[in-house]
């Protein structure tokens, strides 16, 4: 009861120090709701960023390795990017998907694939730069790819040069917007194809690339179109089996690469094993240096704003002397005189945190509706902000409360 009254009491000084000395409680509380303004919106928009780059890269699919000519990343514990190593490297070829299916014991799927952008044209409907992927079977499997209507291919159909394709949402929608597309027909550089499914909406992922906007053909009729052993950025995805850790499958597939393309002990891979982990190690060190520098943006602000919650609580003592002396001379003990002065800091601090995390909250809303990017102030957000706010009020007020408790009660009853 006693603590609850303290409390309470210390919210009605807090409530007086408002409304008497506004101007004055507005511009020290000013610094506090900046600074947890700088230091909450970067973070964030660092983690709403993070949780879309992350979605995005998971649907590269988990347990996934890309064999490719490039790698994603310079190699381990080098900063620079060594591209002139890269530029004479083979490209992946068809038959190697093939032979790692044959030799590998780890692997569940694997599919060459290619991409390149040409023109759709329906009758007199057309769509320019839409993105063509050549595939060998196992892409639907390895992306968990769903088909909204028709079907998807047969192995013996993907391993064929047959005219059939499959349509993204986005492309169907554009050239078939009125009709089923499913038994239509599309034309592509001059060739027929005959569309017998449609993949499920699936959206457009943070680097802009979405299975929505392309058309998917059995990689040996996409042959006809484009010279697959030219670089056209081809690509291996294996997948591997249930159970099998990625470093296993990585190790496998090392091993299986370097025997079809029979390289001695001593020559270096002339491939790339990309995996998403890749991407994961460089984007933990940028997050990591943007929120450094949301903590320094905010520190600043917020520093200022100790020192105004400080000043305040000053202010405070000095206006309410003489009521401490008469609360000491009826038996106040010193800690309730100090608590009294460290809730009522702590109170202006938390208030002032709580505005500039409805000022973020309302950003991140009217951002939200504004724009396709989904900024969300998540729940451990605001209990940083709170604690960050209760954490200056207590230091801010700890010296003023010191001071009020250490006050002779004679002395302060008799101060002008």
């Amino acid at each position: 009861m006693l603590l609850l009254k303290l409390i309470l009491e210390s919210f009605r000084f807090a409530y007086n120090a408002l409304i008497v000395n506004k101007l004055r409680t507005f511009l020290s509380l000013l610094g506090i709701t900046i600074g947890i303004f700088c230091i909450i919106s970067v973070f964030t928009v660092i983690d709403s960023l993070e949780r879309a780059i992350r979605n995005s890269m998971e649907s590269l699919g988990s347990n996934v390795i890309y064999i490719q000519k490039w790698p994603w990343a310079p190699p381990e514990g080098e900063t620079e990017y060594p591209w002139w190593k890269y530029l004479n490297r083979p490209v992946p070829k068809l038959q190697e998907a093939e032979d790692i299916l044959r030799r590998s014991q780890l692997s569940r799927d694997a599919s060459f694939n290619v991409g390149f952008q040409r023109t759709v044209q329906v009758g007199r409907n057309s769509a320019e730069n839409v993105q063509i992927m050549g595939t060998s079977p196992g892409l639907i499997h390895i992306w968990s790819l769903d088909v909204a209507r028709g079907r998807a291919f047969s192995e013996i159909e993907m391993n064929s040069a047959r005219n059939l394709g499959m349509l993204g949402a986005d492309v169907a929608s554009q050239l078939f917007p009125n009709e089923n597309p499913i038994g239509k027909t599309i034309k592509i550089q001059g060739y027929k194809i005959f569309i017998i499914g449609v993949f499920t909406k699936m959206g457009e992922d943070m680097f802009g690339t979405s299975m929505d906007k392309r058309v998917l053909l059995p990689i040996k009729f996409a042959a006809r179109m484009v010279d697959i052993h030219r670089d056209m950025g081809q690509s291996i995805i294996v997948k591997g089996k249930e159970g099998v850790s990625a470093q296993r499958l990585r190790d496998d597939l090392e091993g299986v690469m370097r025997s079809i393309r029979r390289l001695k002990p001593s020559e270096e891979n002339d491939f790339a094993l990309n995996e998403v982990s890749l991407i994961s190690g460089q984007l933990d060190n940028f997050f990591k240096v943007f929120n450094l520098a949301g903590w320094i943006i905010g520190g600043f602000a917020i520093l200022v704003g100790g020192f105004g919650i400080a000043n305040i609580m000053f202010v405070s003592v000095r206006e309410r002397t003489k009521i401490i002396g008469i609360q000491k001379s009826l038996g106040a003990k010193n800690y309730f005189i100090m608590l009294e002065f460290l809730f009522e800091s702590v109170v202006l601090s938390v208030m002032g945190g709580a505005i500039g995390l409805l000022i973020v909250y309302a950003g991140s809303v009217l951002v939200s509706h504004m724009s396709s990017f989904n900024l969300s102030l998540t729940l451990g957000n605001i209990f940083t902000g709170i604690f960050i706010s209760a954490t200056i009020g207590v230091v801010a007020g700890m010296l003023p409360a010191r001071k009020a408790s250490s006050l002779d009660p004679v002395e302060a009853i008799n101060t002008i």
